[in-house]
């Protein structure tokens, strides 16, 4: 685990093979840090895996001011990254809300991305109503937290319908992922929720047709919500690609490790070889 000052605030982020040629960069969900791509860098020894915190998330430093949690900053933060790094182009991986930000910043900064890479993501809310209707329940989950803790909130949320499929896993994988969101701080979790939730970004869905770079998405069965939102997706982006993984809900990198981490390899690998 390494330290950057970024832009004032201090971010963790970690580096897996780093000798590799290949690069990805890969941004975590709601409630997850750096660790939840360990598996995925140890399947990839070929690959040079770059994980962040992102704000609010791990051992990142939070913020003090609210506005600092939004996309934008969270834009800039990477890009910041990316340059003490002297990382030019890269594969970006993102899931679920890391892949909400994975987008904004490939939208940002399109000619730094080779591939774009979005597991269980969205482009965001349509409507200005969807949106506020998001901004509400997600305020009312942050009051929440800050009120009761990290340990009420996660014995909440590890019970969404979202990651039922998660119950199939063994009581280890459930434990570790259980972990990880305990590890969290309830006023970074909040920050995040008011800040750079789904109500919150803006709508990228205008503006899928500016992707020019290859975009895979990537989705479980058992999660139709997202199969449906990717598969419209498909469709606005010029160079787009859905894969479907069988039998699997949400996190598709924990229920499926190996199976995920193929498909990885397989699109980086495309890449590379044309």
């Amino acid at each position: 685990m390494a330290k950057l000052m970024v832009r004032g605030l201090e971010t963790a982020i970690e580096v897996w093979n780093a000798e590799a040629s290949q690069t990805i960069v890969a941004l975590h969900g709601f409630t997850g840090s750096t660790t939840t791509w360990q598996t995925l860098a140890k399947a990839m020894p070929n690959v040079r895996v770059i994980a962040i915190d992102l704000i609010g998330h791990g051992q990142t430093a939070i913020p003090e001011q609210s506005n600092r949690f939004s996309m934008e900053e969270q834009i800039q933060d990477l890009e910041a990254i990316f340059q003490q790094l002297s990382l030019e182009h890269f594969t970006l991986l993102g899931y679920s809300m890391g892949g909400r930000i994975a987008l904004s910043y490939t939208l940002a900064y399109p000619t730094r991305v080779v591939q774009l890479l979005l597991e269980s993501a969205s482009p965001g809310l349509k409507t200005a109503e969807e949106r506020l209707q998001r901004r509400q329940q997600d305020a009312r989950l942050a009051d929440m937290i800050l009120q009761y803790g990290v340990e009420v909130f996660v014995e909440e949320w590890e019970n969404i319908a979202l990651f039922a499929s998660q119950k199939r896993l063994s009581a280890q994988k459930q434990q570790i992922i259980r972990a990880e969101r305990l590890a969290q701080r309830k006023e970074g979790l909040a920050g995040s929720l008011r800040g750079i939730g789904t109500g919150n970004q803006p709508s990228n869905w205008e503006t899928l047709g500016q992707l020019v770079c290859p975009v895979l998405l990537i989705t479980g069965s058992l999660d139709r919500k997202f199969c449906s939102i990717a598969t419209e997706m498909c469709r606005a982006l010029p160079n787009g690609k859905h894969v479907i993984i069988n039998d699997v809900g949400h996190a598709i990198h924990v229920e499926n490790p190996d199976n995920f981490a193929t498909i990885v390899m397989k699109h980086m690998n495309e890449e590379v070889n044309k």
